[in-house]
């Protein structure tokens, strides 16, 4: 099962990218923690201090990726051409 669907492009994210290091992702709504972790470390070759999930009222949900310091989100935006 793939967790991570999409990455959230809004102002709001994209200034949590610079401020705090952390990625926003709309990801499966049956996915856990530890799912979204391993498949994002996997996929993007970084390593996540800690994520922080909430539920939307459309039956999505969204995922606060936060990268350990000795990594940079603006790195990870580029990759996904969010920057």
């Amino acid at each position: 099962m793939t967790s991570l669907l999409y990455p959230i492009s809004t102002e709001k994210a994209l200034g949590m990218i610079d401020k705090n290091n952390t990625i926003s992702y709309i990801v499966d709504f049956r996915s856990n923690k530890k799912e979204i972790k391993k498949e994002f470390e996997e996929v993007f070759g970084v390593k996540v201090e800690s994520i922080n999930t909430s539920m939307s009222i459309k039956n999505f949900k969204k995922a606060f990726i936060r990268l350990k310091p000795e990594y940079k989100a603006g790195e990870v935006a580029r990759k996904l051409k969010l920057v």
